[in-house]
């Protein structure tokens, strides 16, 4: 969790900070999506680089592979997360009309639905029955409430375009970050400088990405940045071994 001082949760909870939380419509946030693209680009590139290099096919193939494998992976895990969030959306709409028409046709048992939720939560006697006839004088109300506690459902899920969109951002970006030593052969780098060079680079766009997904998360950002580390770095070696692997059997070099 990140640390916060007692002044700034005094500063989040007095009476006007709370009424304006509050009254705050639901954000959607993407930020999630960006990650998720991040990390998948610069693992997936990356490993791509050291799998070349492990097979030595040299600069030309790396690149070739690199920038394929970001546009047509990047694409590929866009369209993947826009339809998961358009699933979303229909599910909410499909249990929405579900809960409307129950309502509609058997209103007293949704109302012992209702009661049945929230005596689970503790409430009971006088309390409960005020809390059942607040919830079930407002149909949307009552809507909203059967979607999230018995359907566990969000009711603001992202927007399908922007999650695809986004991710498609966060993985070019991220992606990008290993090809980019690539071009410097024409400067006459070796492929081992330019392979350690598009490592290191790969290693701070991890541990940004790290940085980035500890503030999304809410975690620590050493916990974040290593466990990035980690999977990257498992990536990129699994990639190298295969590719030194394949070299050795084959004994191809391009």
């Amino acid at each position: 969790m990140m640390k916060i001082t007692p002044e700034q949760l005094a500063q989040q909870h007095t009476d006007e900070a709370i009424a304006a939380r509050i009254a705050a419509p639901s954000a959607e946030d993407y930020a999630g999506d960006f990650v998720l693209g991040g990390v998948d680009g610069a693992v997936t590139t990356f490993a791509i680089v050291a799998g070349v290099a492990g097979a030595s096919y040299g600069v030309t193939v790396a690149i070739v592979l690199g920038v394929a494998n970001l546009l047509a992976d990047g694409f590929s895990m866009a369209i993947s997360n826009y339809l998961k969030a358009r699933s979303d959306q229909m599910q909410l709409r499909k249990y929405r009309s579900l809960e409307s028409m129950h309502i509609q046709r058997v209103p007293d048992r949704e109302r012992e639905e209702i009661r049945q939720i929230f005596a689970a939560k503790g409430f009971e006697g006088e309390l409960l029955e005020r809390v059942v006839d607040t919830i079930c004088e407002d149909k949307h109300r009552w809507v909203d409430t059967m979607l999230v506690e018995e359907w566990g459902l969000r009711l603001q899920p992202p927007t399908p375009w922007k999650a695809g969109l986004v991710t498609f951002a966060g993985f070019c970006l991220a992606g990008s970050i290993p090809l980019l030593p690539l071009p410097l052969v024409q400067l006459a780098w070796s492929p081992n400088t330019i392979f350690l060079t598009s490592a290191l680079l790969t290693g701070g766009a991890f541990v940004l990405i790290g940085i980035f997904r500890a503030k999304v998360e809410q975690e620590g950002q050493l916990t974040a940045v290593t466990e990035t580390l980690i999977t990257g770095g498992c990536a990129a070696a699994i990639a190298y071994a295969v590719g030194v692997g394949l070299h050795h059997l084959f004994g191809a070099t391009l």
